[in-house]
């Protein structure tokens, strides 16, 4: 019984109905201003109203801005579960504008036959003719037939307004470019989350690694010198990583502040600041970047930086005090970098996730990353493109 008295006593029934009744009033108009319809059969003016409305109506939608406004007026009363499957875009084709053709001359017509079917039933009900006949009897007949003539009434409007809804769905829906363009704003959204996850990743994981690092070795080493070396390298280290931390939420906010983005993030011109730091934990780099910033396009120099830092920090996690070797040269139109640091020390690497961002970074540019035990050592070897996008 739910099922049969629940969809009555729904909001989407009322302002699906309302929606309806507005389908109706562009006939009404039509109707109304028609040359010759005295003594014309209704049967003709219908079959030349129709012809009129639908030429009319066609030539509105040519309008873009017509479906948004229909789309937006489904939204909001066809109350759909989903607002996104009804689209508010503006048309950008002709596919479009046919859609939008098609679904104003189906809602004038729905709207037409809801405002018929309302009118004649209110006649009824008031002892008029409705249906081309009229109720038998007095007031009395009038209250035994409401019930069973209102509840015909609201089914008769509940599956018009679901036809009016699916109808919304499959001509104002998401056209398939715009699913396409939705999808792929999608994606970049994704590989925009990724690359910051990966930001955080490397620049915090790096500045934690040290930190712990030298608080470590500061209170296994009891000299104060030592001990004011260790604690300076520890706030240097935070405050790049501070630096790091706010460059990422500039690119999150929907509005950054003015002057936010002034801060750019590090290039491999900045690589020797994490030698420093690494020496400063213990690790001994020899380190030979014979690229010069110039030489480079601004996203390549960064995520070779990146991709550095990132060889530097696992050295320094799964194998402290160990000597770290660090390479960075052009050949063959290749930036190539190289990152190797022995395992005497008794670390163990794995693949986590810092090499698979490192991989992801390779293969955004285009190039391609290769990490693995050569002999007695742990090597990162990296090669990317000049020419990026080729």
């Amino acid at each position: 019984m739910s099922k049969i008295f629940s969809p009555l006593f729904q909001a989407a029934t009322y302002t699906r109905w309302l929606h309806l009744l507005l389908g109706v009033v562009f006939a009404g108009v039509m109707v109304m201003i028609y040359p010759g319809t005295v003594g014309v059969s209704t049967a003709r003016m219908l079959t030349a109203g129709s012809v009129v409305d639908s030429v009319l109506l066609g030539a509105v939608a040519l309008v873009p801005a017509m479906r948004h406004v229909e789309g937006l007026q489904a939204r909001i009363l066809l109350m759909p579960q989903r607002e996104e499957d009804i689209g508010v875009a503006y048309s950008r084709s002709w596919a479009d504008r046919r859609r939008t053709a098609l679904w104003l001359i189906a809602r004038v017509a729905l709207g037409t036959a809801t405002g018929v079917l309302t009118v004649r039933t209110l006649l009824l009900l008031g002892g008029g003719r409705g249906f081309g006949f009229r109720p038998p009897g007095g007031p009395l007949w009038r209250v035994v037939l409401a019930l069973p003539v209102l509840f015909a009434l609201l089914w008769a409007v509940v599956l018009l307004g679901r036809l009016q809804l699916a109808l919304a769905v499959a001509l104002l829906g998401p056209s398939p470019a715009e699913r396409l363009a939705e999808a792929e704003l999608r994606a970049e959204q994704l590989l925009e989350r990724n690359r910051l996850a990966r930001e955080l990743h490397d620049s915090i994981g790096h500045a934690l690694t040290v930190t712990i690092l030298q608080a470590g070795a500061a209170r296994e080493v009891a000299d104060p010198a030592f001990l004011d070396k260790a604690l300076a390298v520890i706030e240097e280290t935070g405050r790049r990583a501070m630096e790091d931390l706010e460059r990422t939420l500039v690119v999150l906010r929907e509005a950054p502040e003015p002057g936010a983005s002034a801060a750019e993030r590090p290039g491999l011109d900045q690589a020797p600041g994490l030698f420093d730091t690494a020496r400063a934990a213990g690790s001994p780099v020899e380190a030979a970047i014979e690229v010069q910033a110039r030489q480079l396009p601004g996203v390549l120099s960064r995520e070779a930086y990146r991709i550095v830092q990132e060889g530097v920090t696992n050295a320094l996690k799964h194998a402290p005090g160990a000597p770290i070797t660090v390479r960075a040269e052009l050949a063959d139109g290749m930036l190539a970098l190289h990152c190797a640091n022995s395992l005497a020390a008794g670390g163990r690497r794995g693949g986590g996730k810092g090499l698979r961002g490192v991989r992801e970074r390779a293969a955004l540019l285009g190039g391609e990353a290769v990490a693995g035990l050569e002999g007695s050592e742990w090597v990162l070897r990296v090669r990317l493109p000049l020419r990026l996008g080729l």
